[in-house]
């Protein structure tokens, strides 16, 4: 590879390959330096093994789904929208399909599909990747010279980093494409993990180890604040360490170090506290020689109800026909305002995406060319831009992606 490159993407992730892509169809002679023997090992796992494409629905709500830096995707949502990821998936042979919350999967609901397509795809229209671990990049008279760690070196017009994040460092998001960001001057801001677990201080979660709760409102508060950070209707399980699944990864984007955070859970959403009452003394009625736990048991999941009991301070065994008004009550606000203190996030490994990254100040929205270097174009994760869980993120790849390899001529 002596010859001069017009594009070299650095990471053949998702938002390097749909950059390179763009960038091939322009004309461009274009080569991906991945670090692994194979690219796109972060999308294999994404959505459990089954690949959340995209999210079915229009740019608004894709920008009110990305809580930090919204704005800055106007343009790249506006050129490449998820229904134009849903067609430009589709007329490559891969069948997609619409569940709840609009999320989109392949109907094969087999990550390797999407990987394969756009590998696939990326081949046959000349581009080529090789394995190659990135280790500096100079520009020299207006030609970029991309070294490894074997002392190789590549030569290339333009660049685009699409290295990702810190997340799954196993697949090869090790960070190291901040590094190199810096060394052309741009500003990182502080990485942190995102959409990941919570450790929790109560013992409680440890108890219900293993139990999903649907249909739940999570909030989310700051320590001596009644206002509410965030708050949604959801899934949610309880772990060893404390809790998980779609609500609190997406609690965990509002979460800073060196202050103190909270949840409080309604388990039962759907009925007013006045109405839970209603119902508890009917269940109570109808059970009323029986012991409370007994009588409680189509109220709440068989794992959970001991526990609401306990920190009701309701023994199990406590008869129906002698459960008082103060008992339903702190019944009814260990289901209905359920409190659990945050200890801290779980470890960025298992987090999957980073908060933080390349300063969005100090790249041009419209094409993704950083306004200090010429020629560098950045995509993906490696970006400050975060969103919730359901699609949205896999959707900022591939838009900036396209948004970068489209703009270079």
């Amino acid at each position: 590879m002596n010859s001069v490159i017009d594009v070299v993407i650095v990471g053949g992730g998702p938002a390097g390959i749909m950059a390179g892509i763009q960038a091939c169809l322009k004309g461009n002679t274009v080569v991906i330096l991945e670090k692994n023997k194979k690219m796109c090992r972060k999308l294999l796992i994404t959505g459990k093994g089954r690949c959340n494409v995209t999210n079915n629905s229009d740019k608004e709500n894709i920008m009110n789904n990305i809580p930090y830096n919204s704005k800055f995707m106007y343009s790249s949502l506006s050129t490449f929208s998820p229904s134009d990821v849903m067609s430009f998936m589709n007329n490559l042979g891969l069948d997609l399909k619409t569940e709840r919350g609009n999320r989109v999967f392949p109907i094969s609901d087999k990550s390797i599909d999407v990987v394969n397509t756009l590998i696939n795809y990326s081949v046959s229209i000349g581009i080529k990747s090789y394995e190659f671990n990135v280790k500096s990049i100079k520009k020299i008279d207006n030609i970029f010279n991309i070294g490894s760690y074997k002392n190789e070196v590549v030569l290339a017009k333009n660049v685009i980093l699409s290295t990702g994040g810190m997340s799954y460092p196993k697949t090869g998001s090790t960070g190291k494409g901040y590094n190199l960001a810096e060394k052309f001057g741009h500003t990182i801001i502080p990485v942190s993990p995102s959409l990941v677990g919570l450790e929790i201080i109560e013992t409680i979660c440890k108890d219900l180890q293993g139990l999903s709760l649907k249909n739940i409102v999570l909030k989310l508060y700051r320590k001596n604040s009644k206002k509410i950070i965030y708050e949604n209707l959801g899934e949610m399980v309880f772990t060893h360490f404390g809790v998980s699944g779609p609500l609190v990864l997406s609690s965990s984007l509002h979460i800073n170090k060196g202050d103190e955070f909270y949840l409080i859970l309604d388990i039962k959403p759907g009925i007013t506290d006045e109405q839970l009452d209603k119902r508890i003394i009917k269940d109570l009625k109808l059970g009323i020689n029986k012991d409370i736990i007994n009588s409680l048991e189509k109220l709440l999941p068989k794992k959970l109800l001991p526990i609401i009991l306990e920190l009701s301070n309701i023994p199990y065994d406590k008869k129906s026909n002698i459960i008082s008004k103060e008992d339903r009550d702190r019944l009814i606000l260990n289901i209905k305002h359920l409190s659990l203190s945050i200890k801290c996030l779980r470890p960025i490994d298992e987090a999957i995406i980073t908060s933080g990254g390349v300063d969005i100040s100090q790249i041009n929205p419209k094409t993704m060319e950083s306004k200090l270097e010429k020629g560098l174009y950045f995509c993906g994760e490696i970006l400050d831009i975060t969103a919730y869980t359901g699609g949205y993120n896999l959707q900022i790849a591939f838009s900036t992606g396209y948004s970068a390899g489209n703009n270079i001529m």
